[in-house]
C-alpha cells in the first residue's frame, strides 16, 4: 500500500476481541477492521455505503442472523465472505457453505498465515472480478458503438437510396426530411439551390415546407435568398418557390426565435457550392461527433442527388423545348395535357385549351424567306408565354401552330384571353430590309366542363374543330362551341402586310 493511500476496509460479524485483535495484527497498518459484535449486523444504509475487501463472519454469528440481513449479505456481491468456524466447529454442508457466497472457511485459533491467505485469495478474486467487469464494460462499449456504427451505415445506406429513387428535387427532400428525423429532432427542412442563367445572372429555386403562413414564407424566403447570395457571393437575380408536399402530423413551419435553431449547410458537387440546406431543429441534446460526421455524409449523398435532379431537369427543359421559338414542344404537350385531365377529373375544377393558328404563314415564308418566318415563329411564342399565367401551358405544336392549356379557366374567361392575344398579335409590327409588315392569327377554343370525363382526342378534336372554324369565317377570329367572337376582314399582304 502506498504512502498516503487510504486503508483497505475489512470487516467482522460477530468477532470476539481476541479474534479482532488476532486479525488487525495480522493485517498490519494497511488494513482498517471494522467489526459488528454478536447479535448486531451491517444494515442497508452500510452496505450502500461501502466496500470491503472481505468479510470475516462467525458461525455461530450467521446462524442467528435474522433472514432479512443473511439475504442482504448474500446478494451481496462486492466483497469476499469467509466463515469463521471456532476450535472445534467444522462445515457439515459444504455446498450450502458454497452457495451462501462465503470464499473460504478458517478455524480458530487464529494465525498471521491463515489471515493473510485469506486476504490474498480475497485481493485474487476482487482482481479478477474487476478484470471480468472491465473486460465486459470494454466489450459492452465496443458492442455499443459498432451497435452505433452500424445503425449509422443503415442510416446513410437509406438517405443514399431513397435519394437515389427519384430525380424531383421536391421528393428527395421529403424524403430526406423523415430521414433526418431519426438522426436529430428536426422540425423543417428547407433548402435553395442556384445556377446561371442564359444572360449570366444566378436564379435560384426555393424548397420551402408547404405548412406555414404567410409570415414564415417571407421569413424563409428572405433568409433562403440572403443566406444564398452570402455563399455564392452573389445577389440572386430571380427565384421560384417550389413546395414540399405538407404533413398531417407536423406542426406548422414557424420562425425561428434564435439563430441557433436553425443549420446551413452546403451543397457542394464538383467541388463548386450550388445551393443550401437549412435545418430547422428542435431544441435537444448537441450531436456528437460521430452523428455530426454522418450528417455530413448525409448533405453529401443529398448534394449529388439534388445535383443530379437539376441537371436532369436542365436536360428535360431542353428536351421538352421547341429548338426555335424555346417554348415547349409537342411532346412536352402531350405530357402536360394528360397531367391536367387528370387534375381536372380529379379536382372538377374546369380547364380550356386554346389552338392558335398564323393565318397565311405561307405567304410570308415566300415574300420575305424562312429566316424572316422563324423571327415571326419566335417572336409569337414570345407574345404567348409573357401573357399567360404561370399555371398556363404554351407549346408550339406544329409548323405555324401554337396550343395553350389553361387549368382552371373557364371557357368565357379563355375566350376574353383568345381575344387579347389576337389583337396583340395583330397589332405587332415586323420589319425586314424596310419593309414592315404584320401577321394575324386564328383561335380555337375547347373547354372541358368541371366534372366531365373528356378525353384528350376529344379536347383536341373540338379545339381544332373551333380553329377550322375561325379560318372558314375569315380568319383572325377567335370561335369556340359558343361560336365566333370576332370577324374582322384579313389584312392585305399586297400593301406591306402578310396575314
Amino acid at each position: 500500500m502506498t504512502h498516503g493511500a487510504r486503508p483497505e476496509q475489512v470487516w467482522g460479524i460477530g468477532l470476539s476481541e481476541d479474534a479482532a485483535a488476532a486479525i488487525s495484527t495480522a493485517l498490519g497498518s494497511g488494513y482498517l477492521l471494522r467489526n459488528w459484535p454478536n447479535g448486531e449486523q451491517p444494515g442497508e444504509r452500510d452496505v450502500a455505503q461501502a466496500a470491503p475487501l472481505a468479510v470475516f463472519v462467525v458461525k455461530k454469528a450467521w446462524e442467528a442472523m435474522p433472514a432479512m440481513a443473511r439475504k442482504r449479505l448474500e446478494d451481496w456481491d462486492v466483497p469476499q465472505r469467509v466463515l469463521l468456524l471456532g476450535p472445534r466447529q467444522c462445515v457439515s454442508d459444504f455446498e450450502g457453505f458454497l452457495d451462501s457466497g462465503f470464499l473460504s472457511a478458517v478455524s480458530e485459533p487464529l494465525t498471521d498465515k491463515k489471515v493473510r491467505d485469506v486476504i490474498f485469495r480475497a485481493q485474487e478474486v476482487k482482481c479478477l472480478y474487476d478484470d471480468i467487469f472491465r473486460m465486459t464494460r470494454e466489450i459492452m462499449l465496443e458492442r455499443e458503438l459498432l451497435s452505433r456504427k452500424t445503425d449509422l451505415v443503415l442510416f446513410l445506406n437509406r438517405i443514399l437510396t431513397r435519394a437515389s429513387e427519384t430525380l424531383d428535387p421536391t421528393s428527395i427532400l421529403a424524403n430526406a426530411r423523415e430521414d433526418l428525423e431519426l438522426l436529430l429532432p428536426l422540425r423543417g427542412l428547407m433548402g435553395v439551390i442556384w445556377q446561371l442563367s442564359g444572360s449570366g445572372t444566378l436564379e435560384a429555386e426555393l424548397l420551402l415546407e408547404g405548412d406555414m403562413d404567410q409570415d414564415a414564407e417571407s421569413h424563409w424566403t428572405e433568409e433562403l435568398l440572403r443566406q444564398a447570395e452570402k455563399t455564392a457571393g452573389k445577389a440572386m437575380h430571380a427565384y421560384k418557390a417550389t413546395f414540399l408536399d405538407g404533413d398531417a402530423n407536423r406542426a406548422p413551419i414557424d420562425i425561428p426565435q434564435s439563430p441557433d435553431e436553425v443549420i446551413f449547410l452546403p451543397l457542394r458537387a464538383g467541388g463548386q457550392v450550388f445551393g443550401l440546406l437549412a435545418l430547422y431543429r428542435a431544441k435537444g441534446r448537441p450531436l456528437g461527433k460521430d452523428q455530426v460526421q454522418t450528417l455530413y455524409a448525409a448533405v453529401n449523398h443529398l448534394a449529388l442527388a439534388l445535383k443530379n435532379a437539376a441537371l436532369f431537369h436542365q436536360a428535360k427543359i431542353r428536351a421538352d423545348r421547341d429548338c426555335l421559338t424555346r417554348i415547349h414542344n409537342r411532346r412536352a404537350f402531350d405530357e402536360r395535357l394528360m397531367e391536367e385531365l387528370r387534375r381536372h377529373q380529379r379536382y372538377r375544377h374546369p380547364m380550356t385549351l386554346l389552338m392558335l393558328d398564323i393565318d397565311h404563314f405561307k405567304r410570308v415564308n415566300d415574300r420575305f424567306g424562312h429566316l424572316v418566318g422563324d423571327q415571326v415563329l419566335r417572336e409569337v411564342g414570345r407574345l404567348l408565354s409573357e401573357a399567360i399565367r404561370g399555371t398556363d401551358f404554351t407549346a408550339r405544336f406544329g409548323g405555324e401552330e401554337f396550343a395553350i392549356i389553361l387549368p382552371q379557366t373557364t371557357e368565357e374567361q379563355s375566350r376574353v384571353l383568345a381575344e387579347r392575344l389576337r389583337a396583340q398579335i395583330a397589332e405587332t409590327v415586323f420589319s425586314h430590309d424596310g419593309q414592315s409588315f404584320s401577321i394575324t392569327v386564328s383561335i380555337g377554343v375547347s373547354a372541358v366542363q368541371p366534372g366531365a370525363l373528356t378525353r384528350r382526342n376529344e379536347l383536341l378534336e373540338k379545339a381544332d374543330k373551333a380553329l377550322y372554324q375561325a379560318k372558314n369565317l375569315g380568319r383572325n377570329q377567335v370561335c369556340a362551341g359558343l361560336g365566333p367572337l370576332t370577324r374582322t376582314e384579313q389584312p392585305d399582304l399586297g400593301a406591306a402586310n402578310a396575314g
